[in-house]
């Protein structure tokens, strides 16, 4: 639940008593603690109350990871083999009289504790057949073996039948399975002699994988009703075949420590093809996804290439697009300047009084020499502004844009044309100038 969580008045009310109650002050430690009990109130008093005072907590821990899934078995193949060793029968008269005198005991022992295992399992439902802690199953079985046998023998794996299992798939190696029986008779000698032989702890420590649990416990319950055994001391040798976790051998009885490794070596080489075959098609198929992942790498290093010789193609081309939109637009906006142009010398021109007679007492004869040398003349009115003289330069063809007229003797620059500031220029009589006057015009921007 998010640490945002928004309470009801009753859970404010239980909250505020919480921290009387439990002496915490500060509200990110009051929050931490109902976090840990799910936002539960109730629960988190309480458990605050039983932590003060001794008593056990009533918060429930989280459960313990998920088992691993246990990989496909076959465990009755066509070709397994089964051994199974017979108690060597009783040697002279004194070991015949004893398994005489003991016999009938032994017999009436057995009959009423299968009887009453059989009552008690009516009444009580067998605990081994739930589960709960696979792993702490194993630990438990192996520190009480370490206790009574000592530390001499072959390394256990120290962990569930699953992980042993897939773990042994996994690295595509033996694995020898061994199920411990406490009540059966040829356990502690087979544990004592068979187990802390030096000669077998080499063998199992450096060909197999080596599980072992108690079947009183119920992961030991659990495997041993999976592999059916029929007497104690048991060892079961898997190894993956066709893809399935085989169990290709079964060791029963009392074996001793040279047969135990004679059998063992005898079926472990009549499956070695199996793991070779199977370290084969693995590391071919570990090439072949390689093989795959490096031609995937290429390619997508050749299709990035590729998009990025796309995207450098496709950007200049855009580039080149752009510098020819520029060149149109730029032709674009000359030829309408040039059109705005020739509009504004037309309404210019129209503008333009009229010429007067080349008899009236008032004209001006005007004279404009251009800068490439030709000359055009005409007639104006004292009375009329130097804009019309302007205007009359501008609207010439070869006149420039930028451009001020000037007078030849005495040098001066006659302020013809109209701005902001004097949008109405002075009158050609204003100026001083004559009947007939030379005027020329200079570019600005020569």
């Amino acid at each position: 639940m998010a640490d945002n969580v928004e309470l009801t008045a009753e859970q404010t009310e239980k909250l505020i008593q919480f921290q009387d109650l439990s002496g915490i002050e500060e509200i990110r430690r009051c929050q931490e603690i109902l976090q840990q009990h799910n936002w539960d109130i109730e629960v988190a008093v309480q458990d605050t109350f039983n932590e003060r005072e001794g008593a056990p907590s009533v918060f429930n821990e989280p459960p313990p990871p998920a088992e691993p899934r246990q990989p496909t078995m076959n465990l009755q193949p066509p070709d397994q083999r089964v051994f199974t060793v017979a108690r060597r029968p009783p040697q002279g008269f004194f070991q015949w009289s004893y398994y005489v005198v003991m016999f009938p005991f032994r017999f009436a022992y057995t009959s009423i504790l299968d009887i009453l295992k059989f009552v008690f399992r009516l009444i009580r439902p067998d605990p081994r057949r739930n589960v709960t802690d696979p792993v702490g199953d194993v630990e438990r079985f192996l520190a009480k073996y370490n206790e009574l046998y000592g530390d001499e023998h072959p390394a256990f794996y120290r962990g569930s039948y699953s992980q042993a299992l897939n773990d042994a798939k996994r690295e595509l190696r033996f694995l020898l399975v061994y199920l411990h029986g406490d009540d059966h008779q040829d356990t502690h000698s087979f544990c004592r002699n068979t187990l802390g032989n030096p000669d077998v702890r080499d063998f199992i420590n450096g060909r197999v994988l080596f599980w072992a649990c108690n079947t009183n416990s119920p992961e030991g319950y659990r495997v041993s009703r999976a592999l059916r055994e029929n007497t104690y001391p048991f060892l079961a040798l898997v190894v993956l075949r066709q893809n399935k976790m085989t169990v290709v051998a079964r060791i029963e009885g009392p074996v001793d420590g040279q047969e135990l490794t004679e059998k063992l070596e005898r079926v472990m080489t009549d499956n070695e093809t199996s793991l070779i075959a199977a370290r084969a098609e693995r590391e071919e198929r570990n090439f072949t996804q390689t093989l795959r992942r490096e031609q995937d790498e290429a390619y997508l290093e050749s299709l990035r290439a590729d998009q990025e010789k796309e995207r450098t193609r496709r950007g200049d081309l855009e580039k080149l697009e752009q510098e020819k939109q520029k060149v149109v637009d730029a032709e674009m906006e000359r030829q309408r300047m040039l059109e705005e142009r020739e509009l504004r010398k037309e309404d210019l021109r129209n503008s333009i009084p009229p010429e007067p007679a080349a008899d009236h007492p008032d004209r001006v004869q005007i004279v404009l020499k251009l800068p490439h040398g030709d000359r055009v003349q005409r007639r104006f009115l004292k009375s009329d502004s130097l804009k019309h003289l302007y205007h009359f330069a501008f609207c010439h063809e070869q006149c420039p844009d930028d451009f001020h007229i000037v007078t030849n003797f005495p040098r001066r620059t006659l302020p013809c044309e109209p701005t902001e500031e004097v949008p109405e220029p002075p009158s050609f009589g204003e100026v001083g100038l004559g009947k007939m006057e030379m005027l020329f015009i200079q570019d600005n921007e020569a």
